[in-house]
């Protein structure tokens, strides 16, 4: 069937996606898939404490986990943004099953090692580096505009649900049945995500006008829109700042059930199944608390919760603790993460979408990574409890000192605005230059300059280069822009994407004017 997204006057609740049948088969299906892939975790984190109980490499299972979308994301997002996402996640899908059925074969026939799991890991985490662009960039396609906030919600709510089933029966699994298990349930998982997208059938997208680009083309296209966006900057910067440290309970949780609290797989199980249900209450009450305290007051204290737990684990002994701080933990991380995904995903139009996602993924990615190392080594130096207080005190740190980077309250219409007319044809290969005369009274200068250095980032963030504002001297109320372009067909895809939100700022510049700006297009001669 083609599932269209249906708007209607009730849409906009925190569960309205529901509403939705594609968004519930595939939100279902991920939940499952993540259900295996929190068994195959925990069957891998615990594995690796058997067979080599160092501090440093279990944390590196959580790096490896991490490290492949801090490589390959940005990459991924590109070829998201390129190809048909739905096809690009099937052939993935089906990739992983194979691998995770490979892990099942080694685990069951006692053949695992070290370096075997680290690889095996590191497959798994390349696979979900291809799967995680793709997958959050068709969400705005499955629902209305309006439940995009309570869509991220949910599917943030699906992985804490799934984090609090997975590790409690893999922990059961473990305990009754043998280590194999988490890994073979995890490949049947996979299979549940192929067959809902085999049956998801997509609105046809309209014919692209122009050719698609080329994968680093479009990479470098991306991370061009990352770094002239504020928006988007920002959430960056908050992103970095949380995760590098909040790491620290994620690779100190193995070793917090093992060696602090002395307990087996079951507990660790438990510590992350109360994490799951921690993050699903934490999801339930999260519409609420950020109508009341905003994006950026979430975040802060998410991140305030994450110490208290970090300094709770380290500081007092006992199983019941442990548990009660995991709850804390759950409901922290969703804070923070929904609070910036939703930030991330307001700041993108769709033509960069997966890549601009890809991009926040690998800030998610490297930061968690750069940290388990980090923590890892400090723990092997000093101890658990020390590597988690430093852990909470550098949190502490972090929320005034990246308070500045204010995240966007709501979204701005990021579809394109098709307003400006279409330029007559040129040869596609040749650079070229724009230049646009402006009639401003003088007494606006002041204003409208200010508006062109918006205007400049906008430009830019399309792949303008070389952009300057100049004023004639024969006509004080002239004003001229220029810039350049790397192509004929660079500008046009320019053409192409200008969004309701820039055509908004444009609408502010012309209001300004005496007359009509003029506008002139230039390109190199082929015989130059």
């Amino acid at each position: 069937m083609t599932d269209t997204p249906q708007t209607t006057p009730e849409t906009g609740g925190a569960w309205s996606p529901f509403r939705q049948s594609a968004f519930t088969v595939l939100w279902i299906a991920t939940v499952v898939s993540n259900i295996g892939t929190w068994m195959n975790d925990v069957g891998a984190g615990w594995l690796m404490t058997s067979l080599a109980p160092s501090p440093q490499i279990v944390a590196m299972v959580q790096a490896a986990t991490t490290l492949p979308v801090f490589l390959f994301a940005i990459i991924a997002g590109a070829v998201a943004d390129i190809v048909d996402r739905r096809k690009l996640l099937l052939v993935v899908n089906i990739a992983l099953a194979i691998v995770a059925l490979a892990v099942t074969a080694v685990v069951q026939a006692e053949a695992m090692t070290p370096v075997l799991l680290l690889i095996f890991t590191f497959l798994l985490g390349s696979g979900a580096a291809f799967i995680a662009p793709a997958w959050q960039a068709i969400v705005p396609k499955l629902v209305p505009r309006q439940d995009l906030t309570a869509a991220v919600a949910l599917n943030s709510m699906g992985i804490n649900i799934s984090r609090a089933i997975g590790p409690a029966v893999a922990g059961m699994l473990i305990a009754a049945f043998g280590l194999v298990w988490p890994f073979a349930l995890n490949a049947v998982s996979t299979l549940v995500v192929i067959a809902a997208l085999i049956w998801w059938k997509p609105q046809v997208e309209p014919a692209r006008k122009l050719p698609a680009e080329h994968v680093f083309g479009a990479a470098i296209a991306g991370l061009r829109y990352a770094i002239f966006t504020r928006p988007l900057r920002l959430v960056l910067v908050r992103a970095a700042g949380f995760f590098l440290f909040a790491s620290a309970f994620w690779a100190m949780l193995p070793l917090v059930a093992r060696n602090v609290l002395s307990g087996g797989a079951g507990l660790y199980g438990a510590l992350l199944a109360s994490v799951g249900i921690g993050a699903v209450g934490g999801a339930l009450v999260l519409p609420k608390l950020r109508t009341r305290l905003g994006p950026d007051r979430t975040v802060v204290l998410g991140s305030a919760g994450t110490a208290i737990v970090l300094v709770v684990l380290a500081l007092v002994p006992g199983q019941a603790p442990a548990l009660l701080a995991g709850l804390i933990a759950g409901a922290s991380w969703i804070a923070v993460l929904s609070s910036l995904n939703v930030a991330a995903q307001s700041a993108l139009p769709d033509w960069v979408r997966a890549r601009g996602l890809a991009i926040y993924l690998t800030v998610f990615s490297g930061a968690m990574s750069l940290g388990s190392l980090g923590w890892g080594t400090i723990a092997a130096q000093t101890s658990v409890p020390t590597a988690l207080l430093v852990a909470a005190l550098g949190l502490v740190f972090t929320v005034p000192a990246t308070l500045w980077a204010r995240l966007g309250g709501h979204a701005e219409d990021h579809s394109p605005a098709h307003h400006w007319p279409e330029p007559k044809a040129a040869p596609e290969d040749q650079p070229a230059t724009i230049w646009i005369a402006y009639d401003v009274p003088v007494e606006q200068h002041a204003a409208f300059i200010a508006l062109m250095q918006e205007q400049r980032r906008s430009r830019r963030a399309h792949g303008a280069h070389g952009w300057v504002l100049r004023q004639d001297a024969s006509r004080p109320t002239r004003l001229i822009e220029s810039w350049h372009e790397a192509s004929w067909l660079a500008h046009l895809r320019h053409h192409d994407r200008v969004t309701h939100a820039e055509k908004a700022l444009q609408d502010r510049i012309r209001a300004m004017l005496n007359d009509a700006p003029e506008i002139h297009h230039t390109t190199a001669p082929r015989n130059i």
